[in-house]
């Protein structure tokens, strides 16, 4: 999957720049998904997604891979956004 993609490359970076943060975040999103569990597959897109924006000093495409992610889960009938 993608997602583990994404998490791989952010553990290539320095964790001391809050990608740790990310990285927690990215892996309570893969239990998410894991279990199914659309409401906390929601949250924590969204919170994944306003951590990984705020981020400084991340991949160049870091961002590209979490919108494949996104469009992969909502392909698969999985709602990642509230609205």
């Amino acid at each position: 999957m993608r997602l583990d993609a994404l998490l791989a490359l952010l553990r290539q970076k320095d964790t001391a720049d809050g990608v740790a943060a990310l990285i927690a975040e990215g892996d309570g999103l893969r239990r998410a998904i894991d279990a199914f569990h659309l409401e906390a597959i929601r949250f924590r897109m969204f919170k994944f997604d306003r951590m990984l924006h705020s981020a400084a000093d991340l991949p160049s495409n870091a961002i590209e891979l979490f919108g494949q992610v996104r469009a992969d889960l909502e392909a698969a009938g999985f709602h990642t956004r509230s609205h």
